[in-house]
């Protein structure tokens, strides 16, 4: 059993240490590795074609998404570089579940690998 003397001495450490942040300050700081993509998703109307204003409760959350960066793309098996079917810019289908999210703010994003995209929209 460890005697809480020797102990207290790590506590105060801790106190020194400063805590690590995750949280960013702008999402352009943030540059995709290798296949991955940032999207962001596309926020379904809240007021219908009659001017009616819907409560976010029952608008539905759509599966389409904006690309707003792009890693330079994954390796093959023989090390070539296998260029991401997106561009920043493009509107593409998302699965409905997956990706990593981050948080910057009150704005949600999401890192998905290129072979995750379900579909590009073209329109």
């Amino acid at each position: 059993m460890v005697s809480r003397d020797l102990l207290r001495p790590l506590a105060d450490l801790r106190k020194l240490i400063p805590a690590q942040t995750t949280a960013l300050k702008s999402i352009k700081s943030l540059a995709p590795l290798l296949d991955r993509i940032l999207i962001q998703r596309i926020k379904a109307e809240t007021k219908t074609a009659s001017g009616i204003y819907l409560p976010e409760s029952s608008v539905k959350e759509l599966n389409e998404a904006r690309v707003l960066a792009v890693g330079p793309g994954g390796l093959d098996k023989e090390g070539k570089r296998v260029t991401p079917s997106v561009t920043p810019g493009d509107k593409v289908l998302i699965p409905q579940y997956g990706g990593s999210p981050v948080k910057v703010g009150d704005e949600e994003y999401s890192l998905f690998r290129d072979h995750e995209l379900l579909a590009k929209i073209n329109e």
